[in-house]
């Protein structure tokens, strides 16, 4: 069960502990899930202490999300997770058996997260590969073609929901065709529309039931050319109505340079286009607080959807790691053999 009352965003915290300052702002706003990244891990026992203590301060066991990719966009690192080829590499050296080592991978790492208190992970990563993909996504996508990348991306929903971690999809519509980073400025696609739908958005369109989704920074000159997707309605319309999303739909980080404007202003332009929450990353809390204003509660169709998210999380899959490493070793001898 989720409360009743909840906040249009999910947010970030500043270091290893949770603040006192920190607590009470969550109490008050009731943030729907949080986010870790590098700056809140050292030890397995901290990273469960601060989970825990980011929960008890909302009163209920909400989400905690991470980037965990896996090669380089990876937030837990050796000792604490195992280390990971990046995915365009995994699948090129898994050739046709891509699918069952995609499925085993994320299935790992799920077992990873879910022993530290984590159970949301900001994959898969839907994006179609091009030639001039930026070198910031690059090497993340899992394939040149929307069916490699439907097919392997449904093997890490799949393999993450086994182990009781909640997938994010991302970047919806299709972030591949950007030549720009997002993180630094605004990416704009210049490509026909039935380009865009035949290849970029199409992975999109067969993952649409993944419980959670992520915008992309991106405008989209040929269907939308002044607004990128995170604030556009007519972007996100055509996320729920032609490629079919009904998950919960989260901006990608609100304090991205590819927006402009106040993170109040962004939020509020965000949440008025459709998304159900705002995601903020760096843990500042005078930017969360202009996050939350400008976010308000959860709309009954947001609510309603986290409520679906929720309820599709396994309570009790955490999984056995030496049983699942023991399964890799396996299977990734058995891929040098078949060479």
């Amino acid at each position: 069960m989720i409360p009743d009352t909840l906040g249009a965003f999910i947010a970030g915290c500043a270091g290893t502990a949770l603040l006192p300052e920190e607590r009470a702002f969550f109490a008050r706003t009731q943030p729907f899930a949080f986010i870790l990244f590098a700056r809140n891990i050292v030890t397995p026992d901290q990273i469960r202490a601060l989970c825990s203590d980011l929960r008890e301060s909302v009163g209920w066991n909400a989400p905690i999300l991470i980037d965990q990719e896996g090669g380089r966009v990876a937030r837990l690192r050796p000792p604490l997770a195992r280390d990971w080829l990046a995915p365009l590499d995994e699948a090129a050296r898994a050739g046709d058996r891509a699918a069952e080592v995609f499925h085993l991978r994320y299935r790992i790492i799920a077992a990873e997260l879910r022993a530290l208190g984590i159970d949301g992970n900001c994959a898969p990563c839907a994006d179609v590969m091009r030639p001039d993909t930026h070198e910031i996504l690059l090497n993340r996508c899992y394939g040149d073609t929307p069916a490699r990348v439907g097919e392997l991306g449904r093997a890490v929903s799949d393999g993450l929901l086994a182990g009781g971690v909640l997938p994010v999809l991302k970047h919806i519509p299709g972030h591949g065709a950007a030549t720009a980073d997002s993180h630094l400025e605004l990416p704009r696609v210049d490509l026909a529309e039935d380009v865009l739908r035949a290849t970029d958005f199409a992975p999109f369109a067969e993952l649409s039931d993944i419980p959670m989704g992520m915008t992309a920074h991106v405008v989209y000159a040929a269907i939308e050319p002044d607004l990128c997707a995170t604030v556009s309605p007519r972007m996100i319309d055509l996320m729920r109505s032609d490629l079919g999303f009904n998950g919960l739909l989260m901006s990608d980080d609100i304090s991205m340079q590819a927006l402009s404007g106040t993170i109040h202003s962004r939020s509020h332009a965000a949440i008025a286009a459709g998304c159900d929450v705002v995601l903020h990353c760096n843990g500042d809390l005078a930017e969360m607080e202009e996050v939350a204003e400008a976010a308000g509660p959860m709309t009954a169709a947001a609510h309603a959807r986290a409520a679906r998210v929720i309820a599709m999380r396994a309570e009790d899959a955490a999984g056995d790691l030496d049983a699942l490493s023991a399964q890799w070793e396996a299977l990734i001898a058995g891929l040098s053999g078949d060479g």
